[in-house]
């Protein structure tokens, strides 16, 4: 692992893969990339990037110098010396695992699969994915991990848009399903990441992920459930949330909103829950959070009702003007979004909506099609509704606030200043 002849192979180009791709390039490995989309492969070969975290100088620069290739040919993983396995693993509609990806990345590298050779996969997934399913299909090989062969779980930390914490600073976990495997799974990632931490087993890197960002739903839950008592009590959350910040000790601040969005939040917690299931054990806290946060869209859309009400109009022929619908700030993901959910509730009770989001051109949902508009004066003024529900940083505030009829604010983002925005969401109206 600290041969410097080492090919890396990653499959799966996203937002996980490529900035592995590229740390990996930066610290002198030859990098294989693998994705099924050729549209992908193409963009990468021609030095460009599809990823927002991503600069295509960065791309370009590495395959000037010949470390790093795209390719959608699955039979050269048997030239990689290293390969990481970087698939989605989105919910089935009955909110159990969607496996599918892993499964067919697994067959790929079992097909390819060689002596020496390090697997790592670093999908999010339940404890116990590394080896129930990952391990059957490598050791159907004839080879055995440990000796022939090493396999390692190692979860992505990746947060879209953190100008801070990337791949090469955050500190990587990495669990193998023998202690050999996790030590060559962390003597090769040494080579281009700061910081490395070693756990026991597969399973125990498998439930860190699982733990990291059920605490995030957890406690999302937590001040989301404040929110709702807040409003009813008349009561300015943000103002509360902000006070209790002041605490030096024994608070972590987080903030309410339209719902969660993203691949991660709002779906890993399922995974265990699915997992503790097939042992008889009901998570209580993930299910309970998860009822919290997915009921947040309605509870936005019953503001934008009241903002209405106030100025004696219905739901129903409205227009609603939406600022935002990516999952978070200032990227262009929309997965999970809960963006979507206020839309579709907006639409389904006959508002008329339209929206902006400089990150999303565009957007397709359920068989659904809009596209942003530009965000003007007149676009403001005349919609009956106007809403903030992703707080983008380049979006101006002050003129939001003057130029709306009505305002109902999700994020927290405009200025509250001489306005009566009693307990916080109706800013205007």
């Amino acid at each position: 692992m600290a041969d410097t002849s080492t090919t890396f192979g990653i499959i799966g180009l996203g937002y996980v893969g490529l900035p592995l791709c590229v740390e990996a390039g930066k610290g002198g490995i030859r990098v294989l990339g693998f994705d099924v989309k050729e549209s992908v492969v193409d963009s990468i070969n021609a030095g460009k990037s599809h990823v927002l975290d991503v600069a295509a100088e960065e791309v370009a620069s590495l395959r000037d110098a010949g470390l790093l290739e795209a390719t959608t040919d699955m039979d050269r993983i048997a030239e990689c010396d290293v390969v990481s396995i970087c698939v989605p693993t989105p919910l089935s509609k009955t909110r159990d695992p969607d496996v599918s990806f892993i499964l067919a990345a697994s067959e790929a590298v079992a097909k390819g699969l060689r002596k020496g050779q390090l697997v790592i996969l670093e999908s999010t997934t339940y404890p116990g994915t590394t080896r129930e399913v990952l391990l059957p299909s490598l050791e159907a090989t004839g080879l055995k991990v440990g000796e022939d062969f090493n396999l390692c779980f190692s979860p992505e930390r990746v947060d879209p848009g953190n100008p801070t914490w990337g791949t090469k600073n955050t500190p990587k976990v990495v669990g193998g399903v023998t202690a050999a495997c996790t030590a060559a799974g962390t003597a090769f990632y040494e080579r281009f990441l700061d910081t490395l931490v070693p756990v026991s087993s597969a399973e125990a890197a498998e439930l860190t992920k699982i733990l990291e960002n059920t605490f995030r739903a957890v406690n999302i839950g937590l001040v989301n459930e404040t929110a709702l008592i807040s409003d009813r009590l008349g009561v300015d959350i943000w103002e509360v949330i902000d006070a209790a910040a002041t605490k030096p000790f024994g608070f972590m601040k987080f903030t309410p909103g339209p719902g969660l969005g993203g691949h991660c939040i709002p779906v890993d917690p399922h995974y265990l829950s699915w997992k503790m299931r097939t042992l008889n054990y009901k998570t209580r806290f993930i299910e309970l959070a998860s009822e919290i946060n997915s009921e947040m869209p309605v509870f936005v859309v019953d503001k934008i009702r009241d903002a209405l009400n106030r100025n004696r109009k219905a739901v129903n022929g409205s227009t609603v003007f939406v600022l935002g619908v990516a999952y978070k700030k200032d990227i262009e993901d929309v997965r999970e979004s809960p963006a979507l959910d206020v839309i579709r509730l907006l639409e389904a009770d006959g508002a008329r909506v339209s929206y902006h989001d400089p990150f999303v051109p565009e957007l397709d949902e359920d068989g659904h099609h809009l596209e942003s508009v530009e965000l003007t004066d007149e676009a403001l003024s005349q919609a009956d509704a106007v809403v903030i529900l992703t707080d983008h940083s380049d979006f101006d505030y002050r003129r939001v606030v003057d130029k709306s009829r009505v305002l109902v604010d999700a994020r927290h983002a405009a200025p509250r200043d001489g306005l009566d925005v009693g307990s916080g969401w109706i800013v205007k109206s």
